[in-house]
């Protein structure tokens, strides 16, 4: 239950752990005049209200351009209204409330959930310290598969329609129609959201604008996915990425890896017979939180919390997840390839081999092709149908029917 979870010690330290990683990041970007992403987002809603170009340059204002859709607007606005510090910190603590409140509605033992949101941290404190939106996008993905899974197909629409307004990958919350029970009211609420989408920026600035900046948002897209290409680039942090770092050739063309990425997908979900497995339907969400990165040219360090959520997911599901194979990709993903961008290892030896060559993904690459193997070919177990209480009574309950007496 969510309330015994709340009740948890070791439960409130982990959130606590949380909201110091914000509250640090915070004060070190802020009072260092280092918060250049968050007046980026501040000033999509001041260049709606006043309808000037949401992806042009405004160097009097902060460096570099948004990438975010007109919805944007509308969710950053109640932060920027405020004062720039108080916005930010509050900003930051919503980062971090989001993506917790969504751990703990996932069906699994209320333990695994606090080792995901522990295991996890390093990769939310890159995130928070460059100042990004993407714990809110693990958690609006996460969040249309559960209320898919509560038959709430108008609220899953929601949150699919709404962050692929905000930011593309929440597109990705679109596999789940396949285990909805209500396809048609799924269909309808997208195309009501959608509308309700597009139009709400309107109310703060006008139709025209709003719809121009949709054409301008697909153009910065479409020139941030050239931009973001290179054997030194920040970006590209993606399977492509990988390649073309490997290879040295840019050439190398996303088609492929986008088809492979949406292929496997696509053949994980025709296995119909196993809807009904939880742990089935657990791995296809372990497995979307993967391939938004993992097949993104945009994918930088901070945005791999959003894998990183999918893969520690998919180890927490394991009865065993601290033996064997399992350990070596929580030590990968948990530390070593979270610390791979970051100032905790030598420049000498960052720069040149583990950045050069996007060493950060590959542990993700490799827990990706676990997970598709799984899922196209493993038969589920009907007995993890309630991972709620599985993974700290099966152990019990297997020692309880052992004791029971034997059929003579």
């Amino acid at each position: 239950m969510i309330s015994d979870l709340f009740s948890n010690n070791k439960f409130r330290l982990v959130c606590l752990l949380w909201i110091a990683v914000s509250i640090f990041c915070w004060q070190y970007k802020y009072f260092n005049n280092r918060y250049n992403n968050y007046s980026i987002f501040a000033g999509v809603y001041h260049h709606t209200i006043a309808q000037t170009n949401l992806y042009s340059e405004y160097p009097a204002e902060y460096y570099d351009t948004n990438h975010y859709g007109p919805l944007f607007s509308l969710v950053v606005a109640p932060f920027a209204v405020m004062p720039t510090g108080l916005g930010f910190f509050l900003w930051n603590l919503a980062n971090a409330g989001i993506l917790i409140w969504a751990v703990t509605l996932l069906p699994i033992a209320n333990n695994r959930k606090i080792l995901l949101l522990l295991l996890t941290v390093i990769e939310f404190a890159n995130t928070q310290h460059s100042i990004q939106f993407n714990p809110v996008i693990a958690a609006f993905i996460m969040f249309s598969f559960y209320m898919v899974e509560k038959e709430k197909d108008e609220w899953a629409a929601f949150f699919i329609v709404m962050g692929t307004l905000i930011k593309l990958y929440p597109i990705v919350g679109l596999v789940f129609f396949m285990f909805s029970k209500r396809k048609p009211a799924f269909i309808l609420w997208c195309a009501i959201w959608a509308i309700v989408g597009v139009g709400l920026p309107m109310l703060i600035s006008s139709p025209s604008f709003i719809l121009q900046s949709y054409a301008d948002w697909y153009h910065s897209l479409s020139d941030k996915n050239i931009q973001n290409i290179g054997l030194n680039s920040a970006q590209d942090l993606s399977m492509m990425g990988v390649v073309r770092r490997i290879t040295s050739n840019l050439a190398i063309p996303n088609m492929p890896f986008l088809i492979l990425g949406a292929g496997t997908l696509g053949l994980a979900v025709l296995r119909v017979k196993q809807y009904r497995f939880i742990n089935y339907r657990l791995q296809v969400l372990a497995l979307t939180l993967l391939i938004v990165v993992l097949f993104s040219t945009g994918s930088e360090p901070p945005t791999y919390i959003i894998a990183a959520v999918g893969a520690m997911l998919y180890l927490m599901m394991q009865e065993q997840p601290f033996k064997g194979s399992n350990l070596a990709f929580v030590i990968f993903i948990g530390l070593i390839a979270a610390l791979a961008s970051t100032d905790a290892i030598p420049a000498f030896i960052r720069k040149p081999y583990l950045s050069r060559y996007a060493f950060k993904v590959w542990p993700y690459i490799a827990i990706w092709v676990v997970i598709v193997y799984q899922l196209l070919f493993k038969n589920f177990d009907h007995h993890l149908e309630k991972l709620r209480i599985v993974f700290p009574l099966r152990n019990k309950m297997a020692n309880k029917e052992s004791e029971l007496p034997q059929a003579r």
